[in-house]
Order: C-alpha cells, then structure tokens, then sequence
C-alpha cells in the first residue's frame, strides 16, 4: 500500500497534464453570434460620436436598400487593420454605418482622419448598451442589414481583403 502511495502524486500531475494538454489542442470556440440574425434591429438612438457626421439610431437604417451596420472603436487595432477594406466597400457603392463603442468624439474624430471615413452615420455608444442589445460581443463586428431593418449577417471580426467579395455578395441576398 505504501508503494502505490509513493507513485500517487506523479500519477495525479500526469493526470492534470493531460487535462491541460487536451484543452490547448482543442479549445472551445469562444464565439458569441448574435441571436438576432433573421430578427428586426433593435430599437435605439445614439448620439453622433464624430463632428461631421450625424447620429445614427434604428430607424435609420430600415431605408429600403441593404447597408452594413460596423460595431467599432478608436482604441481597436483590429478595427484599423479592417479600415481600409471598408474603404473598398464604400468605393464599390456600399451604404456603411457605424457605432462606436466606449469612445470619446475627439477619439473618434482623431480615429477616421487617421484611418478613412467610409461612414455615413456613426453612432456613439458610449456604455455598450445598444451593442450588447444587438448581440454582438466585441470589436469589431459588422451587420449587413437588409431593407427593412432586419439583420441578414453578422461578420465577426476584422473585415480583410478577401472577405470582401463574401460582404458584397451578402449584401446583393439581403435585397
């Protein structure tokens, strides 16, 4: 008995390696998507979080024509590295507007001289209420949002170059 006493606390950091070994080789997907694919927005009104451009609430973007809905912030390295596919996107003909999250006007401002403005409204959430209500978990995120105010997609994470052909034709199914 005293023998497998002695071999018991190597057993048991095999044990705990192997735990931890399993859960570096497979990790849980830690993504939280949205709820509200297929749902109608939900209603809100945002301050404008930038000086040349206007607020932005719900109401705003059930216009008719499908446009994208960008969750973003002047603190977000990611959100700088996507700005120039945004860029692309308002080139190619696409209808962006934007919420910023827990930022500050002059952030914002210093953020799209900086980056590019591709938006035509940008909203400020300034406590993430209006973000969290739309499900998303993070920055940045983008929503295309069809005619009538109901989200189509949610893209999580940076936009890159090659995930603009796949907004533009999620765009084209949400007419």
């Amino acid at each position: 008995m005293r023998k497998l006493l002695i071999w018991l606390p190597l057993a048991l950091f095999l044990g705990l390696a192997a735990l931890f070994a399993s859960g570096l080789l497979k990790p849980d997907d830690h993504v939280v998507s949205s709820k509200l694919v297929g749902q109608p927005l939900p209603a809100f009104t945002l301050p404008p979080a930038a000086t040349d451009r206007p607020a932005l609430a719900s109401t705003d973007l059930a216009t008719g024509k499908p446009r994208l809905l960008n969750i973003f912030a002047s603190w977000c390295v990611p959100c700088a590295a996507e700005a120039p596919q945004l860029m692309a996107l308002k080139r190619a003909g696409v209808e962006i507007d934007a919420i910023a999250i827990r930022d500050a006007r002059p952030d914002v401002d210093a953020f799209l001289r900086r980056y590019g403005n591709p938006y035509s409204r940008i909203g400020l959430d300034a406590r993430s209420g209006v973000q969290i209500a739309l499900g998303s978990s993070g920055v940045p995120e983008t929503f295309v949002i069809d005619g009538e105010g109901k989200i189509a997609y949610q893209h999580i994470g940076d936009i890159r170059a090659d995930d603009v052909p796949m907004i533009l034709q999620r765009l084209r199914d949400a007419q």
